[in-house]
């Protein structure tokens, strides 16, 4: 650890005692130190009974927004999108309890609403065909039918 935060450190410790007999008994105090766009000092203290959710809902409270541009929310959006990847391929599902199941299971349940409607759609071009064998005007509506079949199945 540099030299500098280490002091920080180490007086911040000493503070959070400190501080801590000031507020009610039921507060919790963390201090966080950053340099915006590095790592080189971050430094997350809490207090031993302090909660790090809490922590995040005081700070959305105080302003934090879903709509600013953050690691933690790029990751967050990065599970959500493989899961639904993952569960529209019916592969690699999340574990069990995971809070990312939910997407999973949205994703291969409209798939499987995709896969059915496309089996439909291809039995009714399949009938349409054998029916229009002797009306040349819905050939051109069958083959467009087709291709967005084949499309919607690559």
């Amino acid at each position: 650890m540099p030299q500098e935060k280490n002091a920080f450190r180490e007086a911040a410790i000493e503070a959070i005692s400190d501080m801590a007999q000031h507020l009610p008994l039921d507060c919790e105090l963390l201090v966080v130190a950053c340099r915006p766009g590095k790592k080189d000092f971050d430094l997350v203290l809490p207090s031993p009974e302090s909660n790090l959710n809490n922590a995040l809902d005081a700070l959305r409270r105080n302003g934090l927004s879903i709509d600013g541009d953050n690691a933690y929310k790029r990751d967050v959006c990065d599970l959500i999108f493989g899961a639904l990847a993952m569960g529209a391929q019916n592969t690699n599902p999340p574990p069990v309890d995971h809070w990312g199941q939910r997407f999973w299971d949205i994703a291969r349940e409209e798939r499987a609403m995709q896969e059915e409607l496309l089996e439909s759609l291809s039995n009714l071009v399949g009938l349409a065909k054998l029916g229009a064998a002797r009306l040349d005007k819905y050939h051109a509506a069958l083959a467009h039918a087709e291709a967005v079949i084949a499309k919607a199945t690559r």
